[in-house]
């Protein structure tokens, strides 16, 4: 195994004969440290479209960056690849990145050939919107306002824009198709609290790895998921869409707010959400479930205008231990082939429900049954005699009446199917 090299030593090749010392491996690093630098991008490769893009790869050039040197002044633009494979976090023209040499996919013919790649954006105004900042060496024409935004502040290097955009551009200059980003002043960060890990997107979405925070022998709390439970509860949020009435004061920190983000997910373990939803409806319990405001125990709880679940080849299961429970301020629809309740009590109107539901094939059978029997005395009936002499004679008015009668009532016999239900059954 001691012909092996592991780690960042594995990329530099160690002719036969040399040694691996500490002196030897303090010079490769210093090379390693020495190819990093710092790059601002001059353009980016998003999509196909690009000019030439062949000569950068064809498909595999998506992610690849053109970048100058920073504060450097001429020279040969150069080219670098994204690093990580899994991830895709692609800069912004003028924002700056790190760029260091590894092996490239040449290396099965020459294990030295070795090519530019970048890993993410250099934080540099600490914000998720965007980390752009003209060349200062190269960019002496910047209007007043816009060098304004772009100095730093007592408070540290903090980018408060003061007009609506500031011109800086942030786009592709040779493919105009990709040029799609359009700087926002209203884009804030989250506030982070101890322990958070957040992972943040350009447009107020967003994941929250956090847990409940709770001022120390205060027993406050600066968010809205704190108030209940102990400090370290876990909590996962994910939201898309800050506020639509946040400020243009972008720079300033917020928290996640379930009644006003656009629409988000939590994932909770023992804390209150403030979420009122748009109906609370348990007339049909007789002991309603907790609220969603006032539940402390694990949920999920989705939250947004519009919420759709759609499966594709199989079912769409609802499980509960207790109930499943809509509720609508208008109307519960259900459009289906076959709709099968099977319970065993069945309330209909009312939880408090006392009157029994007819079984309408069996009372189609009484009743017909009944109508052959009035149809039977109804026949004679309507030919009945009497003798008012001694002699048979027809009895005409009463004839009349039961043959009207008897009428009807083939009539009513004759409707009777219609009244059962083509689609609805019971037992």
């Amino acid at each position: 195994m001691a012909g092996f090299k592991l780690g960042l030593g594995a990329n530099s090749k160690v002719q036969p004969g040399n040694d691996s010392s500490p002196e030897k491996l303090n010079q490769i690093m210093s090379k390693i440290k020495g190819g990093i630098q710092v790059g601002r991008v001059t353009d980016i490769i998003l999509n196909l479209n690009y000019p030439e893009i062949n000569k950068f790869g064809g498909p595999n050039a998506i992610g690849t960056i053109f970048y100058e040197l920073n504060n450097f002044i001429g020279g040969k633009e150069g080219v670098a690849k994204p690093l990580f494979p899994q991830t895709s976090a692609y800069p912004l023209v003028n924002e700056m990145v790190m760029v260091f040499k590894l092996p490239n996919n040449n290396i099965g013919r020459n294990t030295s050939d070795e090519s530019y790649y970048y890993i993410n954006m250099i934080n540099l105004w600490n914000h998720p919107h965007h980390n752009a900042y003209p060349n200062p060496v190269t960019t002496t024409t910047l209007p007043e306002s816009q060098q304004r935004d772009y100095q730093q502040t007592l408070g540290g290097a903090v980018r408060r824009v003061t007009d609506e955009e500031t011109d800086i551009n942030l786009n592709s200059i040779k493919n105009i198709s990709q040029a799609t980003f359009v700087e926002r002043n209203d884009i804030h960060p989250l506030q982070p609290f101890a322990g958070d890990i957040i992972h943040e997107g350009r447009w107020s979405n967003s994941i929250r790895f956090g847990s409940t925070n709770k001022t120390i022998n205060l027993g406050t709390s600066s968010n809205n998921w704190s108030f209940n439970g102990t400090t370290g509860d876990p909590i996962t949020i994910i939201r898309n869409g800050q506020p639509s009435n946040s400020t243009d004061e972008g720079w300033k920190h917020i928290t996640e707010k379930i009644q006003e983000d656009l629409s988000s997910i939590y994932l909770t373990s023992y804390q209150s959400i403030p979420l009122s939803p748009s109906s609370e409806n348990y007339r049909s319990f007789n002991t309603p479930p907790t609220s969603v405001s006032l539940f402390t125990n694990p949920q999920i709880i989705f939250n947004s205008n519009r919420i759709v679940i759609n499966e594709k080849t199989d079912s769409v299961l609802l499980s509960a231990q207790n109930s499943v429970n809509l509720s609508t301020n208008k109307s519960v629809n259900i459009n289906t082939q076959t709709l099968s309740i099977d319970a065993a009590n069945v309330m209909l109107g009312s939880k408090d429900a006392k009157e029994s539901v007819v079984l309408g094939d069996t009372l189609h059978f009484q009743l017909n049954g009944i109508c052959d029997a009035l149809i039977q005395m109804l026949n004679i009936l309507s030919v009945s005699q009497i003798w008012p002499n001694g002699i048979p004679t027809n009895d005409i008015e009463a004839n009349t009446i039961y043959s009207s009668l008897l009428t009807q009532i083939k009539q009513i016999q004759e409707y009777l199917p219609e009244a059962l239900s083509k689609n609805v059954k019971t037992i």
